[in-house]
């Protein structure tokens, strides 16, 4: 897949269809064993995040200028195979919805083979910028900045 690879749309609002970034671990990312350091795969993690909200159509600048701007409240890394400088892996995202001020995030960092090196859940929500809470309905929001929101599981009102 490129940079910025999606799949169009969405099956139902819930979950949309997998989109994935292509990465290539750098030798500096990795630790004294070889591996790729822990906290680095949180930073592909939001690497991937990011590029889906900007393929859907959502700027950061945009998102920084309403005020908003997504907020991470937990996360859960599960590490199943090691990675190491040179691989080249996926990182797919997709946002899960349910109801009320948060949603998940969930992501798979597999390598080209199909090898599932992790597996990361987060749980996100909307921040207001000025009142420093979260937005009560963060799907609504989206779907308002994106101009494909159907990439990031929303489906019409």
């Amino acid at each position: 897949m490129t940079d910025a690879a999606a799949a169009a749309g969405a099956t139902s609002e819930g979950a949309a269809e997998e989109f994935a970034v292509a990465v290539t671990v750098r030798g500096y990312e990795t630790d004294t064993q070889g591996h790729l350091n822990q906290s680095v795969y949180l930073q592909y993690a939001e690497h991937a995040r990011w590029s889906l909200l900007q393929a859907s159509g959502i700027r950061q600048s945009t998102m920084v200028d309403r005020r908003i701007g997504p907020v991470t409240v937990e996360t859960t890394i599960r590490y199943r195979r090691e990675l190491r400088a040179g691989d080249e892996v996926e990182v797919s995202c997709a946002f899960v919805w349910g109801e009320g001020k948060t949603f998940r995030i969930e992501q798979t960092v597999r390598r080209t083979d199909g090898t599932v090196a992790a597996e990361v859940s987060a749980v996100c929500g909307l921040l207001d910028l000025t009142e420093r809470k979260l937005l009560k309905d963060p799907r609504a929001a989206f779907r308002e900045l994106a101009e494909d929101p159907s990439l990031l599981g929303l489906t019409g009102d």
